[in-house]
């Protein structure tokens, strides 16, 4: 029987999400219905997509009795209220990163999801690709030794975009970008806690980071450092270096379609899609999506490959790299 979807909101990565579900088998994912604050952008989204319900606010899509998991694609400040309305409502649910705005938060969906009995994960795609499972086999091998130094870098021009430079809309490089630095990081060092996280950073007249620059350290002298930024450009790659070798991902660290093991390239690519995207690689959605169904299936309420302990550290070394370059949010004073 098909995962049933609901999807809330109609924005940018709730299209691109949509569209990866489709390059998946129907008869393992369905969506159901689509939920936007307005009526009319949830009708346009649906009629596009070919979704039969479309409904002018999300406690209509949590009333909803054939919807089994719901993705949440709203910017980040409504990610706990929304998330904390659907576990509520029992539904299962998957919401786009970073999970919440504070590793406060963070914790109160948890608690959430435990008291209603269901599945919650943080959308961090990025784990669930061919290439990131391919990294974690050879590490796991240890196929290029002990691991001693990480670097990712993902820095994209975005000044111009509200989202990401407006305080209240929960903007920030860290908490849209950086975090995907981190968690590779984290996914490296297997969720370990570094001893250390030392953050520099630009901040802009809004309040929120431009750029941040961030380095850890962990047990046995092995370090990590990641850049992040809303006012350039970078290669945005990453790289493993081990006592035997090296991993590298070439490009779009976030959505990786190759790798480099000591030099040698192969290629992971991702379906091409029916309709147009809005961010590279987006057809990628399709793993984390059926991650959740196989999940689901076994009857888990977390996933092994990014688990409420992998959001809540995520949170906490964001908390704590905020702090260091003066980066406050209204949540944080809650």
């Amino acid at each position: 029987m098909a995962t049933r979807w609901g999807i809330c909101s109609a924005g940018k990565i709730s299209n691109d999400f949509t569209v990866a579900l489709k390059t998946l088998p129907p008869e393992d994912h369905q969506i159901v219905a689509v939920a936007a604050r307005k009526l009319q952008d949830a009708q346009a989204f649906a009629k596009k997509h070919s979704i039969p319900r479309a409904y002018g606010g999300y406690e209509e899509l949590a009333r909803d009795p054939d919807i089994e998991v719901v993705y949440i694609g709203t910017i980040h400040p409504f990610h706990i209220s929304a998330s904390l309305l659907f576990m509520n409502a029992k539904k299962n649910v998957l919401c786009e990163k970073p999970l919440a705005m504070n590793s406060r938060e963070v914790k109160e969906m948890v608690a959430a999801a435990k008291m209603n009995n269901v599945f919650l994960m943080e959308a961090v795609w990025t784990r669930f690709f061919p290439a990131s499972l391919e990294i974690k086999r050879l590490l796991a091998q240890e196929e290029v030794g002990e691991v001693k130094m990480v670097r990712a870098d993902f820095a994209i021009p975005q000044m111009h975009i509200r989202r990401a430079v407006e305080k209240e809309l929960g903007g920030g490089a860290l908490l849209d970008i950086g975090v995907y630095c981190l968690q590779f990081i984290c996914m490296v060092y297997n969720g370990e806690k570094p001893e250390s996280i030392q953050a520099t950073g630009v901040c802009l007249d809004t309040g929120v980071d431009e750029t941040m620059v961030v380095t850890l350290k962990f047990s046995r002298n092995r370090m990590a450092v990641f850049s992040c930024s809303l006012a350039v450009e970078m290669p945005n790659d990453a790289i493993i270096v081990g006592t035997k070798g090296t991993i590298k991902v070439p490009a779009h660290m976030w959505s990786p379609t190759s790798l480099m093991v000591n030099g040698k390239e192969t290629q992971y690519p991702v379906p091409e899609p029916y309709l147009p995207l809005n961010f590279p690689n987006s057809t990628g959605l399709r793993y984390e999506a059926e991650e959740i169904r196989q999940c689901l299936l076994k009857g888990l309420k977390e996933s092994p490959g990014m688990t409420h302990a992998d959001s809540l550290l995520l949170a906490e070394l964001e908390d704590e790299a905020r702090r260091q370059v003066g980066v406050e949010y209204s949540q944080d004073q809650q």
